[in-house]
């Protein structure tokens, strides 16, 4: 350790726990307000399900390796880190809010909208559950619609508005901190991880006319449509890269790590596209003869299963209302977006126009070529969600309803303040909106105390 630099220098770190790899990334913000990716490190994982820490002890030894590769690819010592929370356990409802207003005649302020959210945080929910995003839809005043429009400076007695709200397992929050304090790490806050994905991946104009993201992870595929420029809905299914896997395991009969590089180096998602049908031979076992497994029968039993994957993504689609509304169709990324045609076949069985979305250079001085893949995408995003989160400091509203005792404080952020004007001249004035100021307000990084495949 006596060799790396320390935490001086403002180093930030997104640690990505997914069901097959922890992904850890170092950053820091260059003199031009530029992210500069100064190492990673990759471990394999056996201790998460389905996004879900199942294993401690696991986990924990999956976190050390990634982090030990990670401060020997940068040559830093790591003492905390923001890791990204997603999972089956994540879960999305629609809530409507409304103020009245003594005075009619006076101008509606952010105070108002202030007070709106906090009232979501006050809503009855599952037991355990805890309220991670409340992002404002769209606003009414005095019954009048005024969609996506900012309210503030409008004069009215009557202030309603409609909420997405995003909520997690506090359980699931709970068995993340502990694998990751049981690292010897800090855990400065987390931060959603289908949203920090979106920012690494998605343009302004794709989530201005309306898109679906479709992030393929280990053990789960996270849904995440933006319309107008606002996120309109998350969504969950419960299955990810993992059975491709195992049905290529069960249909070809070989090991686990076997099926892994028959999908990685051979695998299509189109049978039809597979022209040669190339015999390809698999090491026997214990002197027994080598097998040989079709190129074309690997496509089919892989198209089988990615095929019911997109009839899971249909279906979150259908159930959040946008289905017409997403005009620069879908982007699909994770591990399991590295798979040979998988967006000709997601163009074919959804009939949504698609591209396979790799990290964006947005936000970073310079990307090396082996970060620029789909598995990058959410430790990208989880870092720069982060590095825009150290500026300001947060402080998220809990509720007694929305968390048991042991989570007590979990929204808490420490940061460094810097002076409000010299941020405004950094980021050429106050350009945010009635949307990015609310959603300041409570979310983006949560202070407790994706999974990818290829």
């Amino acid at each position: 350790m006596d060799a790396f630099h320390t935490s001086e220098q403002k180093i930030i770190v997104a640690l990505n726990i997914g069901t097959t790899k922890v992904t850890a990334l170092v950053g820091r913000k260059n003199l031009i307000g530029k992210l500069e990716l100064m190492g990673y490190g990759v471990a394999a994982c056996e201790g998460v399900s389905r996004g879900t820490v199942s294993n401690i002890e696991k986990t924990a030894k999956a976190i050390c390796d990634a982090i030990d590769r990670a401060e020997k690819s940068s040559r830093q010592e790591i003492r905390s880190v923001y890791a990204g929370i997603s999972g089956e356990h994540i879960r999305s409802l629609h809530h409507q809010a409304v103020k009245y207003r003594d005075n009619g005649k006076e101008e509606i302020n952010q105070e108002d909208i202030d007070q709106l959210v906090k009232d979501m945080h006050k809503i009855a929910l599952p037991h355990g559950d805890m309220i991670l995003h409340v992002i404002p839809q769209e606003f009414f005043i005095d019954n009048k619609k005024q969609g996506h429009a900012d309210p503030i400076g409008m004069p009215g007695a009557r202030l309603e508005a409609n909420f997405h709200i995003i909520t997690a397992s506090g359980d699931s929050i709970e068995q993340m901190r502990r694998a990751i304090e049981k690292s010897q790490l800090e855990l400065l806050g987390l931060i959603l991880s289908p949203t920090a994905t979106a920012q690494s991946v998605l343009s302004d104009e794709e989530k201005e006319l309306g898109v679906v993201l479709v992030d393929i992870g280990g053990g789960t595929t996270n849904v995440t449509i933006y319309h107008d420029g606002i996120l309109r809905f998350t969504g969950v299914v419960p299955l990810g890269s993992n059975v491709i896997t195992n049905d290529i395991k069960a249909g070809c009969a070989v090991l686990p790590d076997q099926a892994e590089k028959l999908k990685v180096r051979f695998g299509s998602a189109i049978a039809g596209e597979i022209v040669d049908n190339r015999i390809i031979t698999v090491p026997g076992l214990m002197g027994r003869p080598p097998r040989e497994i079709s190129e074309k029968n690997l496509a089919r039993i892989i198209q089988a299963r990615v095929e019911e994957i997109f009839d899971f993504v249909m279906w979150e689609i259908r159930r959040s209302g946008f289905e017409d509304r997403l005009h620069a169709g879908m982007v699909l990324t994770g591990g399991g977006a590295a798979l040979r045609n998988i967006n000709l076949l997601a163009e074919l069985h959804t009939g949504l126009e698609t591209r396979v979305g790799i990290p964006l250079e947005r936000g970073f001085s310079h990307l090396a070529v082996e970060v620029l893949k789909p598995d990058f995408a959410a430790p990208l995003g989880i870092l720069l969600e982060a590095a825009g989160n150290r500026e300001t400091e947060r402080r998220i509203p809990a509720t007694e309803d929305s968390s048991d005792g042991r989570m007590e404080g979990i929204f808490e952020i420490q940061d460094e303040v810097e002076d409000t004007q010299q941020l405004e001249a950094e980021h050429g004035g106050n350009s945010k909106g009635w949307i990015e100021r609310s959603i300041d307000t409570i979310t983006g990084i949560f202070v407790p105390g994706k999974d990818s495949l290829l």
